[in-house]
């Protein structure tokens, strides 16, 4: 038992320590660069995977297995490691710094709630579409934690108003005069009402429906020790707290900038294929609107058949009418007051939000000539990190507020202004760790150009060229969102997009064919706690059980992959020409034709 104790308490170690050991005959035995590196990418694999070793630190391992295997050399294994997808991620991370900052992600938030109204499922759906809006931009972890609040505060309101206009009907049925919702008046009875559950009778139905329902104890979070009044309650709180966390990952797929995933696959692509110049802000933004928007309201209506049930009723636009609908109201009208007048700050991060936005989508739209064509001379020279770089850094200039200090003599007198972002705010938001992560996957991905191993795993894939194109892509998507699931999004993407590369080339099929579903896929990371950070902050507030999320997740992975699918054979074939082998992929002399 001291055995298994001590395996158990250094299982990491052993299982580091295990892998070299085991997969050390490779190179040993082979003895040449493609096995090297292979042995390589089965160690990273492996330790990414199982985070046997934190991602950044395995992510690491090229700048140190490569130059002693003589793959690449340490000074060019180190440029791999900063990109232009680093310099897009800093001006990104600005905006996000200040949007948050200044609380005008909540603003927005709010905002779109009020405008769909707090009927139940337009609720929802108000949520699950401002919750995308700012994962369009911000990161899906963030957005979740950021929204989640404000969804909880609401969901409470909604139990609180039920539990009130049930003790204003108690109060009524025995005799007293009540002639409105009085909450002052109803607290001391709404305990009493809340430890049964009164029904009333219904036409075909025993009535002894009521006295097996008063007997029922009541459901009790077992994080913040809240009681759910009903069954009802219970499902609602799942209900958006599912709808939080699946729609901070699909807003997310709508932009490069959205998650990490988009931003390694530009960067992998821009670097195999630098002659396409075919995925930019614009046209990934084209592709990939219509399949999020179609997830987004199928996941709605599969979340409310779920947790709620489905009925048309769902569907009725309108004045509020309920008590309850009237409280949620209220307390979405009294969040959005306490933001109080929008501040200039909010007003000039709005504006230098639009632009970049705007300087995105004008650089070079694909069907009219973009501003970049006003810099024809050095083509290629300018990309999305420049614009997101000059944004970027108008947050740190522009100035938000005065600094002030007392003299001796008792003057206020300003000495200085701050600016919308400091750098300490800044390097708070940064995500170092994937900025290293995703450095060591572009390391990866040219060692395995370096050693010819690109090539080897290409024409071993070759049979697959016999098998039906839709097969391929199928297969591919289903074995990347599988993959996701137990590990990260970014070490997933990363570590099979060598892999897909030489794939497509091999079968001799347009790499976006292959690559844009398995990238969207990578983010449906629907099914565990553990499969997205995202996941983990909404069930950190004990409205669900693991097999919640695994049954929703479940109809909404296979929603994803169908839509991605269905995208990949309608509106992206024109966009991309992806019936034809493109030019700018490397020409395969013995390709079968698929």
């Amino acid at each position: 038992m001291n055995l298994f104790s001590y395996i158990l308490v250094y299982r990491r170690f052993l299982l580091i320590v295990f892998t070299l050991l085991v997969l050390l005959p490779l190179p040993l035995i082979l003895h040449n660069k493609e096995a090297e590196c292979a042995y390589t990418l089965f160690v990273i694999a492996t330790f990414w995977v199982t985070e046997a070793l934190p991602l950044s630190v395995t992510a690491l391992l090229p700048a140190l297995m490569f130059p002693l295997f003589g793959i690449m050399p340490s000074k060019k294994v180190a440029s791999a490691y900063f990109k232009d997808f680093h310099l897009l991620l800093i001006g990104v991370i600005c905006l996000a710094t200040s949007i948050e900052k200044w609380n005008l992600h909540k603003r927005i938030a709010l905002r779109m709630v009020m405008l769909v109204g707090v009927n139940p499922a337009w609720l929802t759906l108000g949520f699950m579409s401002s919750t995308a809006f700012l994962s369009m931009w911000l990161s899906n972890t963030s957005t979740a934690a950021m929204v989640m609040p404000i969804v909880e505060a609401v969901a409470q309101q909604l139990i609180n108003a039920e539990a009130e206009v049930e003790a204003t009907q108690m109060t009524c049925f025995s005799g007293s005069v009540n002639h409105g919702l009085e909450i002052d008046e109803c607290v001391n009875e709404q305990e009493t009402n809340e430890k049964e559950e009164k029904t009333k009778p219904v036409p075909g139905q025993s009535n002894d429906a009521g006295k097996i329902s008063s007997k029922i104890e009541l459901e009790k979070n077992t994080v913040t020790g809240i009681k759910y009044r009903t069954k009802r309650d219970h499902m609602m709180c799942k209900l958006m707290s599912l709808c939080i966390t699946y729609s901070s990952t699909i807003g997310g797929l709508t932009t490069i900038t959205g998650t990490s995933t988009n931003l390694i696959f530009t960067e992998h692509f821009n670097m195999r294929y630098p002659e396409c110049r075919c995925i930019n802000f614009g046209s990934w933004f084209l592709l990939s609107f219509p399949a999020a928007i179609i997830i987004l309201l199928l996941s709605w209506i599969w979340l409310q058949w779920l947790f709620l049930g489905f009925n048309f009723n769902m569907f009725k636009c309108g004045k509020t009418e309920t008590v309850k609908e009237k409280a949620s109201a209220e307390v979405i009208k009294q969040e959005y007051k306490k933001l109080g007048p929008m501040r200039s700050q909010e007003i000039v991060t709005l504006v230098l939000f639009i632009v970049m936005a705007l300087l995105w989508f004008s650089r070079d739209p694909g069907f009219v000539s973009g501003w970049s064509a006003l810099f024809s001379e050095y083509p290629g020279f300018a990309t999305d990190s420049t614009v997101a770089l000059l944004i970027g850094l108008l947050f740190f200039l522009i100035p938000a507020k005065k600094l002030t200090k007392t003299t001796p003599t008792g003057e206020i007198v300003a000495f200085d202004y701050s600016p919308l972002i400091t750098w300490k705010e800044f390097q708070s938001v940064m995500p170092w760790d994937i900025a290293i992560l995703v450095g060591g996957g572009f390391a990866l991905a040219d060692g395995c150009e370096e050693s010819g191993l690109s090539k080897w795993i290409g024409s071993k894939l070759s049979p697959l060229g016999s098998l039906p194109v839709w097969v391929i892509i199928l297969i591919s998507s289903l074995l990347v969102t599988s993959l996701t699931e137990v590990a990260s999004n970014p070490a997933t993407i990363t570590l099979l997009l060598p892999i897909l590369s030489p794939l497509a080339e091999a079968i001799h099929v347009n790499p976006l064919y292959i690559l844009i579903p398995s990238t969207l896929c990578t983010s449906f990371a629907f099914l565990l706690p553990v499969a997205n950070p995202s996941n983990a902050v909404v069930f950190s507030y004990g409205h669900l059980s693991v097999m919640d999320m695994v049954k929703a997740g479940l109809g909404i992975n296979i929603v994803g992959v169908a839509v991605v699918m269905l995208g990949v054979f309608t509106w992206m074939v024109p966009m991309f020409d992806l019936n034809t082998y493109p030019s700018w992929a490397p020409a395969i002399s013995n390709g079968t034709m698929p």
